[in-house]
């Protein structure tokens, strides 16, 4: 038998949790063609990869991506693809571009998702053909997909291209019948279509861009109980997913959002919610995540919950970042885009007192801690302050209050106050047991968004390090082949899509990794720009000794952590119909 590829003698997980064996792999015509535990014969076999001393594994699957606009322009995706991810689901958080215009997109996208307002509408100027979510789908394929795509139909989506952006935002608006039926049908032509399922949002801090209804939630979060219910209902009889985050200030929203998977008479839904996290302002929510998916399932639910199983680091650029929308006065500042009427608000004295009393404000529900001495600067023209937190800042400029020390120097450098800190997920031992709770799956990178803010691209290789290390240690929490499992096989299964698996006969999606190289430079923090949006500086993770080799469709589009000429040139993902093995 003669290969395209052979990639011999590396630890092959086939991404079901079965054990680890050495094997060789020959690849033909894009799928899996041979699992050999004797070498395979090399005679006239263009490409062999001696995989010795490295692990080989199905290509990971993001679940939870905004690359919408992105994909566009550059169907590569290559900041992903690089490590080790060669699926990616597109419409998170109700927001897709099937239905909305380019005007409506860029209100959409832009300041929920942190991805400039005009390039959005660029991209959907140029690019939008499509008027159905099938003539969307075929729009994507016509792309040179780097990696697998897959999607869920945004519900803000839909609803604004039914109602209007307007309309869509309005508290004493409910939709139609007329309006509802178009909505079911849209979801309906969707599933048809091959899509996952739907995502919807109830979270209050994702505000609107532009100016039409700047500064309102999304849409899908002024839909009524009747709206949710009618696509609901069809996404269960169609078992498909319901990708959804509550309010979290609100325990009703939860409790809806959760309860809601249950069936009682009628088939469950299939629901994943965000998120799973060991938040540093609400630190008992940790405790409860768990049991909360295990009930749920046990009286007869399909319910997981999303986690990032990385520490949430965060930077930020003045105060340009998403968590100030959960409380009034920052929400207040970020409504503001001109620069000028912005410094005025953070200079008058009435705002800073009401800042001061929202950050002392230590009760409720919430995602950021609000503790600037939690707060590190890591750039500024002052350089006397590089190193320093605000709080540290504040007692050194004669016992300021932190907040009046960060927005002294907010008024005085602007975006060129770089800053991080780290939101959840910054206890070691909880992450463990979030990574191996079966009601809990691996995702939630965002990547695509944020583009200033965060990077998670390589979640997938810092979850192994942490589960190899532990294994070195003598105190494993999860075998690597379970730990492969959730980052495959599992995914793929649960969202119903062909990918995920190592087997004969499967697609030859893989990852050659170097264990050897899983270490402390996989938490880099490095920077690259993305030409889709005007080389705007991208957080990104470096490590090209890790990644030795990834293949999407049996074509090798990484090597040795650097993207190949093909990928986004020659077409080697394609888009994953639900329910299509």
């Amino acid at each position: 038998m003669s290969y395209d590829t052979i990639i011999k003698s590396g630890r092959w997980f086939d991404g079901s949790g079965a054990p680890s064996e050495i094997r060789h792999l020959g690849l033909r015509d894009g799928r899996v063609a041979t699992v050999s535990a004797v070498p395979l014969d090399e005679s006239g076999v263009p490409t062999v990869v001696d995989a010795e001393g490295k692990w080989v594994l199905p290509g990971m699957i993001d679940i939870h991506t905004h690359y919408d606009i992105e994909v566009l322009r550059g169907p590569g995706l290559d900041e992903s693809v690089r490590h080790g991810v060669t699926t990616v689901l597109l419409g998170s958080c109700s927001l897709s571009t099937v239905h909305v215009d380019a005007t409506q997109a860029g209100d959409l996208f832009g300041r929920v998702e942190a991805i400039p307002r005009n390039h959005v509408i660029d991209a959907l100027t140029e690019a939008k053909t499509w008027t159905s979510a099938q003539d969307y789908v075929a729009a994507l394929e016509a792309l040179p997909l780097g990696p697998n795509l897959a999607a869920l139909l945004g519900h803000s989506d839909i609803r604004t291209a039914i109602m209007g952006l307007d309309r869509a935002t309005r508290k004493d608006v409910r939709s139609t019948a007329a309006e509802l039926a178009a909505m079911r049908a849209r979801l309906i032509e969707a599933l048809d279509a091959g899509f996952v399922g739907m995502s919807a949002q109830q979270l209050m801090f994702d505000k609107l861009d532009g100016d039409t209804c700047r500064s309102r939630t999304l849409p899908s979060t002024y839909a009524k109980a009747r709206e949710r219910r009618s696509l609901n209902a069809i996404l269960r009889e169609r078992r498909r997913v319901l990708q959804a985050g509550p309010d979290i200030t609100s325990p009703r929203s939860i409790a809806a959002m959760t309860l809601s998977t249950l069936g009682l008479f009628r088939k469950p839904l299939k629901t994943t919610l965000l998120s799973a996290a060991d938040i540093k302002a609400s630190p008992f929510l940790v405790y409860i995540l768990g049991p909360i998916a295990r009930l749920m399932n046990r009286l007869g639910g399909d319910f997981r919950w999303q986690h990032l199983p990385v520490p949430f680091e965060v930077y930020a650029d003045g105060i340009d970042l998403v968590i100030f929308e959960e409380f009034g006065s920052g929400a207040a500042a970020l409504h503001l885009a001109d620069e000028i009427e912005r410094n005025a608000l953070l200079q008058d004295e009435a705002y800073r007192r009401r800042f001061r009393k929202d950050y002392d404000a230590k009760f409720g529900l919430r995602v950021w801690h609000r503790d600037f001495f939690d707060a590190e600067i890591v750039a500024c023209p002052d350089s006397e302050v590089i190193g320093k937190t605000f709080g540290q800042v504040g007692a050194e400029r004669g016992g300021l209050h932190p907040v009046d020390a960060f927005l002294d120097l907010v008024v005085a450098h602007g975006t060129k106050l770089r800053w991080r800190t780290t939101i959840s997920n910054h206890r070691p031992e909880y992450l463990e047991k979030l990574g191996a709770d079966p009601g809990v799956q691996l995702g939630f990178s965002d990547a695509g968004a944020h583009l200033r803010n965060m990077a998670f691209y390589n979640f997938g290789l810092r979850f192994l390090r942490r589960v190899h290390r532990a294994e070195q240690q003598g105190r494993p929490f999860l075998s690597l082949e379970h730990a492969v499992h959730r980052l495959t096989g599992e995914l793929a299964d649960w969202y119903r899509l062909d990918a995920g698996h190592l087997r004969e006969g499967d697609r030859a999606d893989i990852l050659v990794l170097d264990p050897r190289h899983l270490d402390e430079s996989l938490d880099a923090y490095a920077e690259s720009p993305v030409p889709q949006y005007g080389n705007l500086p991208r957080m990104v993770n470096r490590n090209e000794d890790a990644v030795t080799a990834v293949f999407i469709g049996g074509e090798r589009v990484v090597d040795r952590g650097v993207p190949t000429d093909i990928l986004g040139v020659q077409r080697t993902g394609r888009f994953l119909r639900a329910d299509r093995r």
